[in-house]
């Protein structure tokens, strides 16, 4: 291939949204991916916030360490149903557009194959629906937030 077209193809992805491109020409064939420090810093903020409620009880010890666990399983309590995970990595929407109503609310009865919330990935609007029915307990995640693959996003009772 070409230095030429190379050059472009990485000014494409550099310019563009897309963080990878893979190009095939007869048997050539190329990948360009871009891995941005604010991509990384996601996918790390993500999991911190289990870890930093889970070592929140073993670091208290002695006589405070059995009154804190109580308190601690009371602050995130979560009720108790069908726990709604997101399919792929991307960011979640809970309407179809900024203006209008969101798919479901709190206390929302749902049947299955409802759809729940939106989640963009790479530009793509995909419709995630309910695997169950019953009523949304909980909504895990705040409008506009991204989200990792298997991260609860309903609980639903």
């Amino acid at each position: 291939m070409d230095l030429r077209k190379l050059k472009k193809l990485i000014d494409l992805v550099e310019e563009s949204g897309i963080t990878e491109l893979e190009v095939t020409e007869g048997e050539e064939k190329v990948r360009i991916a871009k891995h941005s420090a604010n991509a990384a810093q996601q996918t790390i903020m993500m999991p911190q916030a289990p870890a930093i409620t889970l070592p929140a009880a073993p670091a208290n010890v002695g006589a405070a360490a059995p009154s804190t666990t109580p308190e601690a399983s009371e602050a995130p309590k979560t009720p108790e149903g069908q726990v709604v995970k997101s399919p792929m990595v991307g960011t979640f929407y809970r309407s179809a557009s900024p203006g209008s109503d969101p798919f479901v609310e709190l206390g929302s009865t749902v049947k299955t194959g409802d759809t729940l919330c939106i989640i963009e990935a790479m530009k793509l609007l995909n419709e995630i629906e309910s695997d169950c029915a019953g009523t949304i307990k909980a909504i895990l995640v705040e409008n506009g937030q991204p989200v990792e693959y298997g991260e609860p996003l309903f609980i639903v009772g």
